[in-house]
């Protein structure tokens, strides 16, 4: 197996080869989720149905954006603590093995 990095560059690795497990409640409100917007867009017709089409699809880019944010902040705050514990023996009290 090669390295992380390459493992990443070759697209090896996939964050988000992950489901939602059968029965949780997560399930159960993405479900109500999608049968809400299929009975709303079945029913509104006209300019209700473009300005309820438009949220959703604005209400999605929100998301993803946010959960772009959240991976970039994680992603950041990781290799802090990476380099931190590497590149830094700072600490309050000295080693009583040190001379």
């Amino acid at each position: 197996m090669a390295n992380f990095i390459e493992e990443l560059f070759y697209n090896n690795i996939n964050t988000q080869a992950r489901m939602v497990r059968n029965g949780s409640d997560l399930q159960k409100q993405m479900e109500m989720l999608a049968d809400c917007e299929e009975r709303l867009t079945s029913t509104l017709t006209g300019d209700d149905k473009k300005a309820f089409l438009a949220f959703v699809n604005a209400v999605g880019e929100v998301q993803g954006e946010s959960q772009l944010d959240s991976f970039i902040i994680g992603f950041r705050l990781g290799a802090r603590f990476a380099f931190d514990t590497f590149a830094d023996d700072k600490a309050p009290y000295s080693d009583l093995t040190e001379n």
